[in-house]
């Protein structure tokens, strides 16, 4: 179903200037300045920002990053950020395939890839965040056995990640095919890992290090 952009997104937005960093390709290379010398976790694809802004009220000690490029949907994250005071959050309202502009090598610690599209016609591969293109983005970016975080509710989606992942030297840990079959797992959830559970679908989880 094609999304239904909401007036007056794009203009709010902008005036939420003290949770949205407008350029931030400008302060590349310079990030441990920019939060404090804490560790960077950052979500690709934040969404309604559930899962971004628990992890932020859990861990204050983190410094963590939302990226979106749909602004109706970054507002609704953002609106969480405000109504929670968060100090150790902030938002980018960016293209992803453009990331590696953004960040530095080994500027950050983790990256979160949380039921991104699957793009599943073949010809549309290079377009998931699990394409071996953006895996050589991302170990550009991120430190030496640095993590990337990932979890889908698609198998062909899954299996393909894994193999990419494998093909590109990561080191892969934790892999699950049905990450709640057996118990109720204290993890932090997305609103869509919360519906899809409700649904009794798979939920399929992996972790990547970088092996640089």
């Amino acid at each position: 179903m094609r999304r239904r952009k909401k007036p007056g997104a794009k203009d709010e937005l902008l005036r939420l200037d003290n949770m949205l960093i407008l350029n931030p390709e400008e302060h590349k290379g310079s990030w441990k300045d920019v939060v404090n010398n804490k560790k960077i976790h950052v979500e690709l694809g934040t969404g309604r920002g559930q899962f971004i802004n628990t992890l932020a009220e859990k861990h204050s000690d983190i410094f963590f990053i939302g990226i979106e490029v749909k602004e109706e949907i970054l507002l609704d994250a953002i609106r969480k950020s405000i109504d929670k005071e968060l100090d150790n959050l902030k938002y980018f309202w960016y293209d992803i395939n453009k990331i590696d502009s953004i960040f530095d090598e080994n500027e950050i610690e983790r990256l979160y890839i949380n039921f991104c599209d699957p793009w599943p016609k073949k010809r549309h591969s290079k377009r998931r965040l699990t394409h071996r293109n953006f895996l050589n983005k991302y170990r550009k970016i991120l430190k030496p056995n640095g993590e990337i975080h990932f979890k889908t509710d698609g198998e062909e989606l899954f299996e393909f990640s894994l193999n990419e992942m494998l093909e590109m030297e990561y080191k892969v840990r934790n892999v699950s095919l049905n990450l709640y079959r057996d118990e109720n797992i204290d993890t932090v959830k997305t609103e869509y890992e919360e519906k899809f559970i409700g649904q009794g679908k798979k939920i399929y989880r992996l972790l990547g290090k970088n092996s640089k």
